[in-house]
């Protein structure tokens, strides 16, 4: 009796922790509340980065939330076209070099300005040179020659070379030229605007009234950053919050019937990320003996309840034309292999080997917890090392001090480019080192490569690439579970990472 009273205690407590730890004033709404008030509340796993600037993010997490908020002269949509946003129209120059975009007429940045062209060549020039701190260059940029303000509704771009992905990049957020305060009261032209965030805490939106295109459904959405998956769970069973998304199977299965559940994918590529410059996954062959060792199958169901789909390369399947489904099976499970190169790249007794996880996401702890009994098999002594996500942005991701990770890669808008220019050898980001000249020359003949059948084979030809020197462990793309309270609708999936806020509204 005395452990359940104190079982019992410690529920309640933790209860009363998500229940009162917030500042914003939403906390101590009940559903009902923010249901006639036209809001809702949504957890989400990290907090976002420390600049709100569309232009430095740097986390898929931070891309995911701000969709909302920023747009660019084009936008995506759920079936994977772009279509006019900020722009109304383009043409294409025929020599395929010049891009001329009409803006939309009657378009607002939040603070009720118009969006001009100025705006624009500001916006574009921002992330091409790059010469403010912070600023993430968008590599594809580094091809224009050329950008003007032919008038205040028209933007000429000029190019060095033609290139069919281009207009792909055009998703990149406009902002006004004049306004100076991005990193923490962020301006763009969204259906949400930004209203407040506290930091570690929540991020509040609100409808924005002026907005060109169709309206958003709520008033009004609260973040609240919850980076406990437990703590995470029981603010949906509490009321706290309204919506989650990337829940595990296991965490669905405890929600009772207060919510619905929509499934998706996350259009991320999970792997056991692998440092290629540390000893001893310099080796190829221990690289590809981690490979044999992992059965991503059994990972899926042991870890998944069955929900996920296996990768082979840095490619999920949405992108569907660039997406080479022979290279899933190109490592089949097979442990006596492992050992056997193994004990050839030196190791016939295997080693110890640390995998860093970003607790916040347990989809990647559950996923780590198989791996290491998988690798056990082969004599690999794996150990988990839990860490905060700050802490895996700035020392695994940014300082590349790590071993083995296991986390999801996205692709920041809609090309084979966003997910593969990462592991080349100059890339900024290319936080596994990989250094290989043979995938370096693919991607250059890929960026110069106008005629799209022969950049798709380029840049197949850079996931085997990949695969065959096994630059990583593929396991899968993830399932998308998103709990939604009942009552509300519109999930819509994209083929990217964003979370699409606009069409949520509530049935009644």
């Amino acid at each position: 009796m005395k452990k359940r009273a104190l079982a019992l205690i410690v529920l309640v407590c933790l209860a009363c922790a998500v229940l009162s730890g917030c500042g914003d004033s939403s906390t101590d709404e009940t559903p009902e509340a923010r249901a006639a008030a036209n809001a809702i509340a949504v957890g989400i796993a990290q907090d976002l980065d420390d600049s709100l600037d569309p232009h430095k993010t740097v986390k898929a997490g931070t891309r995911e939330v701000m969709f909302n908020v920023f747009e660019g002269l084009m936008k995506p949509t759920p079936d994977g076209d772009l279509i006019p946003a900020v722009a109304e129209s383009y043409t294409v120059s025929d020599d395929h070099k010049t891009y001329t975009f009409t803006l939309r007429e009657g378009v607002q940045f939040h603070n009720g300005e118009p969006v001009t062209a100025e705006d624009v060549v500001y916006s574009i020039q921002r992330c091409t040179a790059a010469t403010e701190t912070g600023i993430v260059p968008v590599e594809a940029f580094s091809a224009i020659t050329d950008i003007q303000a032919v008038d205040e509704r028209t933007v000429t771009i000029t190019l060095s070379e033609p290139s069919n992905e281009f207009i792909s990049y055009m998703t990149t957020a406009i902002l006004p030229a004049d306004y100076d305060q991005q990193d923490t009261a962020p301006i763009g032209t969204g259906p949400f605007k930004f209203v407040s965030r506290a930091a570690q805490d929540s991020i509040v939106l609100e409808k924005f009234d002026g907005y060109w295109g169709t309206p958003a459904s709520l008033d009004k959405v609260t973040f609240k950053i919850i980076e406990n998956a437990d703590s995470l769970l029981m603010s949906l069973q509490s009321g706290a919050i309204d919506l989650c998304a990337h829940l595990t199977s296991t965490q669905v299965s405890q929600l009772g019937e207060d919510f619905t559940v929509a499934e998706g994918t996350m259009n991320l590529v999970q792997a056991l990320y692998l440092n290629n410059a540390e000893e001893p996954f310099d080796d190829v062959r221990v690289r590809q003996a981690l490979c044999y060792a992992v059965d991503k199958q059994q990972i899926i169901d042991l870890a998944f309840d069955g929900y996920g789909s296996p990768i082979g390369s840095s490619m999920y399947p949405a992108f569907g034309k660039y997406f080479d489904e022979s290279l899933t099976d190109y490592y089949t499970y097979d442990p006596d292999k492992a050992k056997a190169l193994l004990a050839e790249a030196g190791y016939p007794n295997g080693f110890d080997m640390t995998i860093t996880v970003p607790s916040n996401y347990q989809p990647h702890m559950d996923t780590a917890t198989v791996l290491v009994e998988q690798l056990k098999a082969v004599g690999i002594n794996a150990t988990i090392l839990p860490v905060e996500w700050e802490s895996w942005v700035a020392d695994t991701y940014t300082g590349r001090q790590f071993q083995s990770t296991v986390v999801g890669v996205d692709a920041s808008n809609m090309t084979a480019r966003a997910l593969l220019e990462r592991f080349t050898s100059t890339y900024g980001s290319n936080f596994i080192n990989y250094n290989n000249a043979d995938y370096d020359q693919l991607f250059a003949q890929a960026i110069a490569t106008y005629d799209d059948a022969a950049q798709t084979e380029l840049y197949k030809q850079m996931e085997r690439n990949l695969t065959e020197n096994a630059a990583n462990v593929y396991i899968q793309d993830l399932a998308d579970l998103v709990a939604v309270r009942k009552g509300l609708e519109g999930v819509t999936f994209y083929p990217i990472y964003v979370l699409d806020l606009a069409g949520i509204r509530y049935t009644a």
